[in-house]
């Protein structure tokens, strides 16, 4: 079977696997206005709490995680994850939620947009709820995700398919060296600026750091193009997650 004929193959594959199911996922980035540090406390809580009013709301029809970056980055305090089959749910919420007395004084500094799907390189292998059209409803419960957008070198969408999925299974064999950290792959050609949103999730940021110090070996990465900004979260729940603020 040539290339062009497997690549065709697989296309209408994933195709047929994957016309229902599919997931959109949003990484919505906050920094709050230093003004809003100094309002009085009463005042902050009562925002506060209309936030997570919202929160709450939304979170009945769709998949929402929260996570601290206070202390860890200094350009952005707090990430909501949201997952939906909907993209009218993300605008809906996000206009709520700016709407509020919190929101008036946040900024969002970075916001990505994905989609899911099977991977061309993993045929009928599916990592579990990692890879896929359709992710589980909420992530591992882990303490710690690392998020960043990815953009491959043209030159790797020239290379043979073959080529490519012998380079992409070694880049698979270093990853299954650290089971400890989960990955979730989605994708945004398209949809937004990078071409794959990837995030990681663990309790152990040392197991991650080797991981990726052990990618850099491999023959894939010499296409790697795009792979930051890099963001470390720390999973909280809402309440929480706002009380770091101030």
């Amino acid at each position: 079977m040539t290339s062009e004929a497997r690549r065709t193959e697989l296309a209408r594959d994933t195709t047929e696997r994957e016309r229902e199911g599919r997931q959109f996922l949003k990484y919505t980035f906050f920094k709050v206005d230093a003004q809003w540090r100094r309002l009085p406390t009463n005042d902050r809580t009562t925002s506060k709490d209309e936030f997570v009013s919202v929160i709450s709301e939304f979170g009945k029809k769709i998949s929402l995680r929260f996570y601290s970056l206070v202390g860890i980055r200094g350009d952005t305090d707090f990430m909501i994850h949201a997952m939906s089959d909907r993209l009218e749910d993300f605008q809906e919420m996000t206009t709520r939620l700016l709407s509020t007395a919190l929101g008036r004084y946040l900024q969002i500094p970075y916001s990505y947009l994905a989609m899911t799907r099977h991977s061309e390189y993993l045929k009928q292998h599916i990592h579990q709820d990692q890879e896929g059209a359709q992710l589980r409803k909420k992530l591992w419960n882990f303490k710690y995700l690392f998020v960043y957008p990815f953009v491959k070198k043209r030159e790797w969408y020239r290379l043979p398919y073959e080529e490519r999925q012998r380079m992409m299974m070694e880049h698979f064999k270093i990853g299954h060296k650290y089971p400890s950290v989960k990955i979730n792959t989605a994708y945004s050609f398209g949809l937004d600026d990078q071409e794959f949103m990837l995030s990681f999730e663990t309790d152990h940021p040392a197991d991650f750091l080797d991981l990726v110090m052990d990618l850099r070996s491999s023959q894939v990465s010499q296409y790697t193009q795009l792979e930051t900004p890099i963001f470390t979260c720390i999973a909280m729940e809402p309440e929480k997650m706002l009380d770091s603020l101030a």
